[in-house]
């Protein structure tokens, strides 16, 4: 995921190629928005209006997905997204003392970004590998059956 200061015109270009891959249908709302959100880190206010004059979609309906999906976001997010799974299965096999070493080790809350811009921390209502709760992502990565004394050990990978 690429963050960072971004030109008008690196937005255009990044709107216009996702836009020729997926076509301007509303069917190819989701993976547009997913796609420029994916390479400028996230989809800023000139991208949504790029995208809603391109489909012909309102940017309140484009406002709503946005912020509907964790997986997209309308604020920069750090270099690496942590989506911590909030789901029952994981909280019932301690997610919560995972949730708060999270917090601890990084001094962030939910959806906050760290003054450095490394990182952001999110929750998610399921990452899909209950089986092996509590489950949290660090970018594409996942990490299961974690507990709160790996968490320090799983973050230092991203140094």
């Amino acid at each position: 995921m690429a963050t960072g200061v971004r030109t008008a015109q690196d937005v255009t270009s990044v709107v216009q190629a996702a836009v020729k891959r997926h076509g301007a249908t509303l069917e190819a709302l989701i993976p547009i928005l997913s796609e420029v959100n994916q390479t400028l880190g996230y989809l800023p206010a000139e991208a949504l209006a790029q995208i809603s004059d391109g489909l012909r979609v309102p940017k309140s309906r484009l406002f709503s997905v946005a912020s509907f999906y964790h997986m997209l976001s309308t604020k920069p997010r750090g270099r690496h997204v942590i989506q911590f799974c909030e789901s029952a299965p994981c909280h019932v096999v301690g997610g919560r003392e995972v949730w708060q070493t999270l917090q601890d080790e990084l001094r962030l809350t939910p959806g906050e970004t760290s003054a450095d811009g490394k990182w952001t921390l999110v929750t998610t209502s399921c990452l899909g590998v209950c089986g092996v709760g509590p489950v949290f992502m660090v970018d594409d990565d996942i990490y299961g059956n974690v507990g709160p004394d790996r968490v320090a050990d799983i973050l230092a990978r991203y140094a």
